[in-house]
């Protein structure tokens, strides 16, 4: 089997990376990039230039930005079912990238407390962080999943934005946020990801407060 390598930090959007990888059920190595140096190193800037976790190598094929690691492991690992049919795939690839770009850039944006000026909303590319959570909120009413009655790859991604912003106040909770990420975070695969980047960065805290000591 071609080898898989997770680079990533527990305390990054590694974490969605990690889920998908415990969704498709594959074995994978880790390799921990911690803050700072080790991000620049020439070893790590080979793999992502930009010096960001999370990345992924399967075999000789690297693959970097979350979004794009789950859509390319649904596809590479199709026994997982995790992406409908080609046919089937307009809401899936929609939501995927609308959490990549308007959903991600609007939340970065309103807690930075950025706002537009009257009128430069097109500008934007999103609108305003209203319409993009409304927008949102109206797709997950009809579907118990985003794109659709089953779980996929664009579960993992516009459900990670969600329980992140929802814990750390950048989005607000409602009903059908909170209904649809209870639904997520109860699977198996969400269970194990947790407990080991969970697992990871204690260990990691630990090892800082001994060398700090």
């Amino acid at each position: 089997m071609t080898r898989l390598t997770l680079y990533t930090n527990p305390m990054s959007r590694g974490r969605i990376a990690r889920w998908m990888l415990e969704e498709i059920g594959a074995p994978y190595d880790v390799e921990v990039i911690a803050y700072g140096p080790a991000l620049r190193s020439a070893e790590y800037l080979a793999v992502n230039p930009m010096g960001k976790v999370p990345a992924l190598k399967h075999g000789e094929t690297v693959v970097t930005e979350c979004a794009a690691i789950c859509a390319y492991l649904a596809d590479a690992f199709p026994e997982a079912k995790l992406a409908p049919s080609v046919q089937s795939r307009g809401a899936y690839y929609r939501w995927m990238f609308f959490a990549a770009g308007p959903l991600e850039a609007a939340v970065t944006n309103h807690s930075l407390g950025f706002q537009a000026k009257p009128g430069q909303e097109r500008m934007l590319g999103y609108g305003s962080y209203g319409l993009v959570l409304e927008t949102l909120a109206a797709a997950l009413s009809q579907t118990p999943f985003i794109a659709g009655d089953r779980f996929t790859a664009a579960d993992v991604y516009v459900g990670s934005h969600l329980i992140w912003g929802m814990q750390f106040g950048s989005i607000a909770p409602r009903p059908v946020f909170e209904d649809y990420t209870g639904r997520l975070t109860s699977r198996e695969a969400a269970k194990r990801a947790n407990q080991l980047d969970d697992a990871l960065a204690a260990e990691q805290q630990g090892a800082a407060a001994s060398s700090a000591g």
